[in-house]
């Protein structure tokens, strides 16, 4: 496993009146190369679970492993500055993480800190570049004169120059236009299914990240209520509701279809054209439903 935790809670301000449990007793696992959705509505606990995850906070309660890594609450700490070099976190915001006068600087930080010469940094850098789809030449560009995909990108570049195992990205799509938030879905794709890494998402638009997601956590008041495979999610996806989330598009019209030609077995289509293609394949009467499902949409 890359990531399990073992009954974990975590309170901010612990030994203080105003002390607050951001987790309660979070049992999960996370398979190393795979790809996890994390959702949740605001105040659910994503953003502390995610700080579990590199060590940035330790648990209260409770055991997290992380790859060969385990902290455990009450017992001193090993050493977290590897860990971090292997769990990559993606702030939401690019801005926070990239503060180098050239892009290339910023890449190279970091390897850097952890002990490469500065040729192994750049090459690094250019590696990492070109793993995100972006041109070589804004190495020598200011960061904050990229456009905001750029820049996402960019910061996703800086973890991965430090060629991490682990890589933990918190809503990387906010703030992107359509055509850019599924350009950098797919990149993320391509680093797991090709590249081996184990990729974790914080995200609020479900429905981009659904048809290539493994499995998913939903966190609810600091509780972990569901956490499972995509066709467990679809198969009720009333959960959402219950956790103050809205039913994706993708899985209500895939509902849609399974209910009214029993397809409860079948893996679930969840973009336009997988739905589209097992249409085409069923009796005739389907084209009412999918009139009604357009209708709706649009």
């Amino acid at each position: 496993m890359a990531i399990e935790l073992q009954q974990v809670s975590y309170v901010y301000s612990d030994k203080s009146l105003w002390k607050q449990t951001a987790l309660h007793n979070i049992n999960l696992t996370i398979p190393q190369g795979s790809i996890v959705g994390i959702a949740g509505a605001t105040g659910s606990g994503k953003s502390t679970l995610l700080q579990l995850f590199n060590g940035i906070l330790k648990p209260t309660e409770g055991t997290v492993k992380v790859l060969d890594v385990t902290l455990r609450a009450g017992e001193k700490s090993p050493k977290l500055l590897p860990l971090r070099r292997r769990v990559g976190l993606v702030f939401q915001f690019p801005e926070q993480q990239m503060f180098e006068e050239t892009v290339e600087k910023d890449l190279c930080f970091g390897p850097l800190n952890f002990g490469l010469s500065l040729e192994e940094a750049k090459e690094r850098a250019r590696k990492a570049m070109i793993d995100m789809g972006l041109d070589l030449a804004l190495l020598d560009r200011n960061p904050f004169r990229l456009s905001g995909g750029q820049m996402r990108k960019a910061a996703i570049a800086s973890v991965l120059a430090m060629d991490p195992e682990i890589v933990v990205l918190d809503e990387p799509t906010a703030t992107l236009d359509p055509v850019s938030r599924a350009e950098l879905i797919s990149l993320l794709e391509r680093l797991c299914r090709e590249q081996g890494r184990t990729i974790i998402i914080v995200t609020h638009r479900m429905d981009e990240l659904l048809p290539i997601a493994d499995s998913w956590i939903v966190l609810k008041e600091g509780r972990a209520a569901f956490q499972g495979s995509v066709r467990e999610l679809a198969s009720d996806p009333s959960i959402l509701e219950h956790c103050g989330l809205a039913i994706p598009q993708s899985l209500r019209y895939w509902r849609a279809v399974a209910e009214r030609f029993h397809l409860q077995d079948e893996r679930p289509r969840l973009t336009p054209q997988s739905l589209a293609e097992l249409i085409a394949t069923l009796p005739d009467e389907i084209s009412h439903q999918e009139i009604e499902m357009r209708d709706d949409h649009e």
